[in-house]
């Protein structure tokens, strides 16, 4: 006779309180037939004759039952402790939560799903306490600059190093290549004890990034499609002057500086064009995510593919982004002690990177024209008598886009020739080619009225880099009270990149645009050039993790590294640490304490590195330049950088300590740490000997320091059948201090292409770096007070600045410390809630006690009428008005207005960064018999800011995260504002 399938429902819940469990799995063992319980708790299931299920569950106990002639079965899971105990990554490696000995911070993967996050970094925003994350712009695609417990470098970069399912793939990987869907889970290392085993690479912190595999879904393939869109609304505009307003403004500086008027008509005679709505439109954004997992019938081969595309437009036109990617993870038991696998991740991304940038909005009068009376566009500026570089024929004529093809891949062999050895190898190749192309046309009418043709630019990059890491791993028990772990290993890593760009000139004609670069006429502005780089890094590194009666940890670790951009005696430097954790909750005298679950001191000490220079800067560099010989010049080269063969790495050393505690049935969690840090042998341009021809050399000179607290708390406040409320806290407060310069009191940093040096510095003493300038006193109300300074060229109601010295001359050295772009305080709130078949959180975030260095005030508060001027300039210095401390029309120039008071804002802010509702739907209760499992949800981003910030939002980043931006953080020029979003999104499981 036939088997006979039989068909078998029921309910899973917790023996705990009877609750519920959605998300289990029901398997037939021995096959690959499984389903998942839905929201519910309910099953149904046909199996064959004589089976028996198998439930399995995180945090519970697997259970086991024959089916027979049974129909209904209900199932009853335990709690499982030890697998309720959080298993984290770290470098090389898992480990339990409670037997680390280093500060590591989870962010918890639910914040990927049902929530758009075009950007893995972005997710990290106030949801890691020591971790700081700002939104360089809000413009599609742009990226954020990431500190881990403050800077440690003044020349090199201060940004996390990011591993990406183990391989290391440095600090400024383009993350625009991650499909945020594909994440399994984030972890951020931060002492020494668990960046030292990346050595010299670790010294800002480490993210390390883990994608899903097959081995996490049971039975057969889940295939989950995934689709949202969303609304990205006009963000609200400064607060400028008004159309009449302005041209009085203008008309007023004018006739101060007996110059013609620019308005002598009536205003309503005049244009007033809305340069911020005109330009920017409300933008849509599309993504939509399709993956497959699952496993073989025997288990011994798991799979994950995704493909996803992701589409946004930008708010001001010609600017946007599209994305597509595909992973493929595959893991293969070849034999009990055999295992293999691959992970690849392929992206190509076109990035339309604007031909308008959002400052230009905020500066243009509203009396400009768009159009001339014949319908072209206008193209010149009657104010100041000069071309005008028309933002809606920019946006119409010309072209600045970015394609991107990464390719990054890793593949591994793992052996466990024993019970207690593991060796493992990968080999991780990445390849990346980035080509950019610039054309701006010879119908621009700024261009049309001085004669000038157009112009393209194409510049291509391609690197190639490979990691391979090989470890040898031993653990073992002895006895019940020991336990050790050692970990060995040995990583070499190459990288080597070219690029080539071509620039040409007298282009005549829009035809090809940019992709014919011969038709260029002018062969004396006509560009070519090219570049190489490339480096090596060899490491071995060891670990051991020694536990004693699972109470008293021990964690030592060390690396050492060796760099090709260092000389020979320089090269290589060993980086160790020490770490220590007891566990008070598992002592005797803390019995009698039911309400304390668990509860552990740590403590870390230990170094890391950073190589902080690139490549060949050990070396002396030959620049191009003429000589004159017998009357002729002829060209050469010369000596245009001495060598220092002396330079070594910067190096951090770090104190750690903390206190982690559970209360009241796991019900309120809380992490609290405090840490210093000192890095010694800073890299810095110093100045040196005009006898050796050189003006200054990078040398090894200096220290600084950060120190800090952080503190997490997650709690359970309500938990029941139908009803549960979380909250997630983090607050993290970082005290950054310049200790040394090599014997200088202070250093400029260039940032500001009209003042140069004075507005921004590193001073012994201060945080890195400080804003500086003079004070703004408000305005000069008599000449009698003008006279009594000793100050000229001063008029009445004009900008009044202190003479600190008293020499008769406003300058550098009347120059004060006006502030920092450090914050006081960083913090994220999340309040995550379920109700039956609906989930809703909102997730708070911002600083306290940062500032901000606006440098848009120079010509909205200062300077003549030839460009906007904030609102608050109605209640300027006049006849009329002579006691407003707001300097009077035409008062000033440009080049007058030194860097001052009046260009600090406090950067305070708070956000609500994401609220989101989720509604499960009920697919058993539909006979949805295909469909584990769906949802729907709504969801906003950047709905509610409160900021003072004159630019409205205050979390900018004008020189971005490399260069200058290492260190010249909290600079805003007017960077595309971050943006409210509207979304609207299905996931699907089958």
């Amino acid at each position: 006779m036939a088997a006979v399938d039989t068909v078998v429902s029921g309910q899973v819940t917790a023996v705990q309180d009877g609750s519920t469990l959605p998300g289990v799995t029901v398997l037939e063992k021995g096959t690959s037939n499984g389903t998942i319980t839905d929201l519910d708790g309910n099953y149904t299931i046909k199996v064959s004759e004589g089976a028996t299920l198998v439930v399995s569950f995180v945090g519970y106990l697997t259970k086991e039952i024959a089916v027979g002639n049974q129909s209904k079965i209900n199932f009853s899971l335990e709690t499982d402790v030890k697998q309720l105990d959080e298993v984290v990554v770290i470098g090389y490696g898992t480990s339990r939560k409670s037997d680390l000995t280093g500060s590591v911070s989870t962010v918890d993967t639910k914040v990927f799903e049902n929530n758009p996050n075009s950007r893995v970094d972005q997710v990290l925003q106030g949801r890691a306490s020591g971790v700081q994350v700002t939104q360089t712009s809000g413009a599609p695609g742009a990226g954020t600059v990431i500190r881990v417990r403050g800077g440690n470098s003044i020349q090199g970069s201060n940004e996390p190093l990011w591993v990406i399912d183990g391989i290391i793939v440095g600090q400024d990987f383009n993350l625009n290549n991650l499909n945020s869907s594909d994440i399994k889970s984030i972890e951020i290392l931060k002492d020494a004890s668990s960046i030292a085993i990346y050595g010299s690479r670790g010294a800002n912190g480490v993210v390390l990034v883990t994608t899903k595999s097959g081995n996490s879904y049971g039975g057969k393939p889940q295939v989950t499609v995934g689709f949202y869109t969303g609304a990205q609304l006009v963000p609200q505009k400064p607060a400028y002057l008004s159309q009449p307003d302005q041209i009085a403004f203008t008309n007023e500086d004018a006739e101060f500086r007996s110059a013609g008027v620019p308005f002598p008509n009536d205003p309503s005679s005049y244009e007033d064009n809305d340069w911020f709505n005109i330009l920017m439109d409300p933008a849509t954004i599309y993504n939509g995510d399709v993956s497959i997992a699952g496993s073989s019938e025997n288990g011994k081969i798991n799979f994950y593919n995704s493909l996803n595309f992701f589409d946004q437009n930008g708010l001001i036109k010609n600017s946007g982004i599209e994305k597509y990617i595909f992973r493929s993870n595959l893991d293969i038991d070849l034999s009990d002690k055999v295992k293999a696998g691959f992970r690849v991740n392929y992206s190509r991304i076109h990035q339309d990177n604007g031909t308008v940038p959002y400052s230009q909005l905020l500066t243009i009068l509203p009396t400009q024209p768009i159009y001339n009376a014949d319908g072209s566009y206008d193209g010149y500026d009657d104010v100041i008598g000069a071309p005008f570089s028309n933002p809606v024929a920019n946006a119409a004529l010309n072209t600045n886009e970015t394609y991107t093809n990464n390719f990054l891949s890793t593949v591994y062999l793992e052996v466990k020739p024993h019970e207690k050895w593991t060796i493992r190898s990968t080999f991780s190749p990445e390849i990346n080619n980035v080509k950019t192309n610039i054309f701006n046309s010879s119908q621009r009418p700024d261009y049309l009225e001085i004669g000038e043709d157009g112009n393209a630019r194409v510049a291509t990059l391609s690197s190639l880099g490979w990691n391979n890491e090989n470890t040898v791993q031993f653990l073992s028990d002895f006895g019940t009270d020991h336990s050790l772990s050692v970990l060995g290993g040995a990583s070499f890593q190459k990288f080597t990149s070219e690029s080539l760009f071509a620039e040409a000139y007298g282009i005549t004609s829009d035809a090809t645009g940019f992709n014919n670069l011969g038709l260029g006429s002018d062969p004396i502005r006509n560009v070519v050039g090219s570049g190489y780089d490339e480096f090596q890094i060899a490491s071995f590194f060891g670990r051991i993790n020694y536990s004693y009666k699972d109470k008293y940890l021990l964690t030592l670790v060390g690396r050492t590294d060796g760099s090709s951009r260092f000389a020979p005696g320089n090269k290589y430097q060993f980086y160790p640490s020490i770490a220590g954790a007891w566990k008070l909750s598992e002592e005797a005298f803390m019995d009698g304490a039911d309400f304390v679950n668990d509860l552990k001191l740590r403590a870390s000490f230990g170094k890391s590195g950073s190589q902080g220079i690139d490549s060949y800067r050990t070396f002396a560099v030959m620049t191009e330049a003429s000589t004159t010989y017998n009357g002729v010049q002829s060209p050469g080269v010369t000596l245009g950088r001495p060598a220092n063969p002396n330079l070594q790495w910067e190096t951090t050393s770090q104190f750690d300590v903390a206190v982690e505690a559970s209360f009241f049935n796991n019900r309120i969690f809380t992490e609290l740490n405090y840490y210093y840090k000192q890095t010694e042998d800073l890299l810095l341009e110093v100045v040196i000997p005009k006898q050796t021809g050189f003006s200054n050399q990078l040398q090894n000179i200096g220290a600084l320091e950060n120190k800090g607290w952080e503190l997490m708390v997650k709690s359970t406040n309500i938990s029941n059948k139908d009803f549960d409320w979380g909250t997630t806290l983090t607050l993290s407060s970082n005290k950054n201090k310049v200790l040394d310069l090599g014997g200088e009191e202070f250093i400029d940093v260039v940032v500001d292409e009209i003042l140069g040096a004075g507005n921004t510095r590193i001073i012994v003493g201060q945080p890195t770096p400080v804003f500086t300038g003079v004070r703004y006193l408000g305005t000069w109300k008599s000449q009698e007070e003008i006279d009594a300074s000793g100050l000229g060229s001063q008029v009445v109601g004009g900008p009044k600045f202190e003479d600190l010295n008293g020499d008769g001359i406003i300058s550098t050295e009347d120059n004060v410390v006006m502030g920092s772009p450090q914050a006081d305080l960083i913090f994220g709130m999340e309040n995550s809630m379920s109700y039956k078949n609906f989930e809703f959180s909102f997730f708070f975030q911002g600083t306290l006690g940062n500032d901000v260095y606006n440098l848009r005030t120079r010509n909205s508060y200062f300077t003549r009428g030839e460009v906007t001027k904030y609102a608050e300039l109605a209640d300027r210095w006049t006849p009329e008005n002579p006691t407003s401390d707001i300097p009077r029309a035409g008062s000033d120039a440009v080049t007058s207005i030194p860097s001052n008071t009046k260009y600090v804002e406090d950067g305070s802010h708070i956000r609500l960064k994401t609220v989101r509702l989720i509604y499960n739907l009920p697919v058993a209760k539909f006979g949805w018999e295909k469909v584990n499992r769906m949802s729907v949800y709504f969801s906003g981003s950047n709905l509610f800011l409160a900021s003072g910030f004159r630019l409205i939002d205050p979390e900018t980043s004008r020189y971005g995260n490399s260069g200058v931006g290492n260190i010249a953080q909290g600079f805003s020029n007017g960077e595309y504002p971050n943006t409210k979003v509207l979304t609207f999104g299905v996931n699907v499981t089958f």
